[in-house]
């Protein structure tokens, strides 16, 4: 019943990716994705260079025979990344590709050279025409409720989705918003062949964050998300929280970088994963909060929407 195009190429089970999340997203909960059936993926901005990235992957490699993917953030950082080095990983250790943010063009003959499979996520689906004409073999199409950089828009999923397939060939994997059957459901009836969970996946037993902030997601509402950073081009969803406020405020007075970045420094939400005070730094969370009541394991999520979604498509066949 989910055998698609995304699935046949990625040789998963299940058309369900694990997004990318900067310092939760690691070996242990990318190879639990994929033993569950999915896609596990790990975000290699974490990692300092190609030896520490690799260590990772062979991590990973150690706790799962499933495919696994790298995401490759093409954006200028504090800490410049080794972008052509992080490829070259993925073609060595025969990963999938993904790439995100900005325009891949600069790279796109290298990628090429290595004949990994290349996916690539965007905000707007301008971008995914982009990507598919620079070879792209399918794109993530990010709705505005989405946590982390769902673009500066503010056009939800809902709408992101059926555009993205109108506007390419090539598969679309939908991101934002999607937590449970109900949501894979909508999507594949929208037009994507895959989805890409991240908040979910926070609030699951493998995901090393403090269980404090897992609590906090649990007791959260849809409300408890807010949008910063757009004055820097950056728009990104985090929790409310004090420091998301304060940047609220120094945005609002047309404060430049330098003035947020001892905010926004992820080096803090490092920390805030590891020791659970919840107020000490921003952390990126979707809308999607409101929608998980409990901690369980990766698959435990994944079975869970694979057969929701299963449920909701007999029911509406057999009206």
């Amino acid at each position: 019943m989910f055998k698609t195009r995304v699935t046949k190429l990625l040789g998963i089970e299940y058309p369900i990716l694990g997004g990318a999340m900067m310092w939760v997203s690691d070996a242990v909960l990318a190879a639990a994705v994929s033993n569950a059936g999915g896609l596990g993926i790990i975000a290699c901005a974490q990692y300092p260079d190609k030896e520490a990235l690799k260590n990772e992957v062979r991590k990973a490699k150690s706790l799962t025979n499933k495919p696994l993917a790298i995401n490759l953030p093409l954006l200028p950082s504090v800490r410049p990344l080794p972008i052509d080095d992080y490829i070259d990983v993925a073609a060595e250790e025969g990963l999938i590709l993904e790439t995100s943010v900005r325009s891949p063009a600069p790279y796109v003959e290298h990628i090429k050279q290595t004949g990994v499979i290349w996916i690539h996520k965007c905000a707007r689906v301008r971008d995914t025409r982009t990507a598919e004409r620079l070879g792209a073999k399918a794109v993530t199409i990010v709705g505005f409720e989405g946590g982390g950089h769902p673009g500066m828009d503010e056009v939800s999923t809902m709408i992101q989705t059926p555009l993205a397939a109108e506007a390419v060939k090539v598969p679309v994997l939908a991101a934002g918003g999607i937590a449970d059957g109900r949501g894979f459901a909508a999507a594949l009836a929208l037009g994507a062949e895959g989805v890409v969970i991240g908040t979910r996946l926070i609030a699951t037993e493998e995901c090393f964050a403090h269980k404090n902030l897992k609590q906090w997601m649990i007791n959260a509402n849809a409300t408890d998300t807010l949008i910063i950073e757009r004055s820097i081009g950056n728009a990104g969803r985090y929790i409310i929280n004090e420091p998301a406020w304060k940047v609220l405020g120094l945005e609002s007075r047309h404060a430049t970088l330098e003035e947020l970045l001892p905010i926004i420094n992820g080096i803090k939400t490092k920390e805030l994963y590891d020791k659970g005070d919840i107020n000490s730094a921003v952390v990126a969370c979707g809308q999607v909060v409101g929608l998980i009541h409990d901690v369980v394991p990766v698959k435990v999520v994944i079975d869970r929407m694979v057969n929701g979604a299963r449920e909701i498509l007999k029911r509406i066949s057999a009206e």
